[in-house]
């Protein structure tokens, strides 16, 4: 793994500030040059996806395990100014669980004035219904990679209520069309990173702008959690670093994901070599 990451380790005031709100902004994580390199791969999945379904240029593109379609996809992974905050955040026993590209283009103008809540919710499914405890466990987070501009707001901005990831259930407005009060459009620009809890309750924002809104999320969790999606990563094994094979997924087997040894954890050595038995304990 770069060495480079060792700079960017989640500082005393980052984790305070996401222990309270909920997420932690991360200014020009990525360089604008790795920008146009991922929007261009973000492009082409975009026309694959458009001519496989049929889809109108204002529909919204979702796309699930997007880790294994490019190869700039990869190199987020485990990228310096970001990775070192997820470990400080949820410890070595870690891997991606989950990759989410979101494409939202403008609403077309006839439709903008039918006016609707946007889509609150906790990541995770139904880890929200099963799991007894006030708050719920944090069990994983997202960074999310911003490959377009959100400066200025209605261009699909990112929504949050901060401090929300300690409540399991906000409240609502009955007229199906206000915001939850905190409601708070993330605005930042390209090349920015945004972590957040998979518990805070979060929505993507309306995009009334003239330029499509493109984010790419990496989900992190404990390795014992199932993949939230297909994860089609075995093609990057071989030419992967020990740490890297840990992040997609592999393991000695299936005690390896709950009784982890050395070899299925290398992450964990790694950070004892680097910085000491005291950085084990995020």
């Amino acid at each position: 793994m770069d060495p480079e990451v060792l700079n960017y380790q989640l500082t005393d005031e980052e984790r305070e500030t996401f222990d309270r709100n909920g997420y932690l902004i991360v200014p020009d994580a990525i360089p604008m040059d790795m920008v146009a390199n991922l929007n261009a791969a973000v492009d082409r999945l975009e026309a694959e996806r458009r001519a496989e379904q049929g889809l109108a240029p204002h529909t919204a593109i979702q796309c699930l395990d997007f880790i294994g379609r490019d190869d700039a996809f990869l190199e987020l992974l485990d990228w310096p100014k970001t990775f070192a905050k997820v470990w400080g955040i949820l410890g070595w026993h870690i891997k991606l669980y989950h990759s989410h590209m979101i494409m939202t283009p403008p609403i077309p103008v006839e439709e903008r004035g039918d006016l609707k809540r946007l889509g609150w919710h906790q990541d995770s499914g139904r880890l929200n219904l099963d799991l007894e405890s006030t708050p719920r466990p944090r069990i994983s987070l997202k960074v999310a990679f911003f490959l377009t501009d959100t400066t200025e707001p209605n261009r699909g901005n990112f929504h949050v209520v901060p401090g929300s990831h300690l409540r399991n259930t906000i409240d609502l407005p009955d007229d199906g069309v206000s915001e939850p009060e905190g409601a708070t459009p993330v605005r930042v620009p390209a090349g920015t990173a945004v972590l957040f809890d998979r518990r805070i309750w979060h929505a993507g924002g309306r995009n009334t702008s003239d330029s499509t809104r493109k984010v790419l999320f990496y989900g992190y969790s404990y390795r014992w959690l199932q993949p939230r999606d297909d994860m089609t990563v075995a093609h990057y094994m071989e030419r992967s670093d020990p740490i890297r094979r840990q992040l997609l997924g592999a393991s000695s087997g299936g005690m390896g994901y709950t009784s982890p040894g050395e070899d299925d954890v290398p992450l964990k050595g790694w950070i004892r070599d680097h910085l000491g038995e005291q950085a084990l304990v995020p």
